[in-house]
C-alpha cells in the first residue's frame, strides 16, 4: 500500500475461552463489510495467526483484519452509515472484544 494511506486494522486477541469462525468471518462478515465500505476502501487483508514470537508459542492474535482507505475521513464517512450494522455481526463469529487501531503507512 502507498506511504500516507490509512490502514485500519481489527485485531482478535487470542486467549483462554475465545472463539472464532474463521469461515464465516470469511464468507459472511468480510464480504459485507467490503460491499458496504465500497469504493472507500482500497484494499484489504486478513491474517490468521499461527504463533507468537517464541518457539511453540501460541499468536498473541486469532485474527487481523486490515483495510485501506485514502484518509481518515474517507473511513469515518464510509463506516457512519453501517456501524451498528458491521458491529452487531461480531457475536456471529467471535466471543472476542476486538482492537482497533487507526495507522498512517509510511513506508
Amino acid at each position: 500500500m502507498k506511504k500516507g494511506t490509512i490502514k485500519v486494522s481489527v485485531l482478535y486477541p487470542s486467549g483462554e475461552g475465545k472463539t472464532f469462525d474463521m469461515d464465516y468471518y470469511l464468507n459472511k462478515h468480510s464480504e459485507m463489510v467490503t460491499e458496504l465500505l465500497g469504493d472507500a476502501m482500497l484494499g484489504a487483508t486478513v491474517e490468521e495467526g499461527l504463533a507468537g514470537g517464541e518457539p511453540d508459542s501460541k499468536p498473541p492474535y486469532h485474527v487481523i483484519g486490515s483495510m485501506y482507505f485514502e484518509s481518515v475521513e474517507a473511513f469515518q464517512n464510509a463506516l457512519a452509515p453501517h456501524a451498528e450494522k458491521i458491529m452487531g455481526d461480531i457475536p456471529n463469529f467471535t466471543n472476542i472484544e476486538p482492537i482497533i487501531q487507526i495507522s498512517k503507512v509510511v513506508i
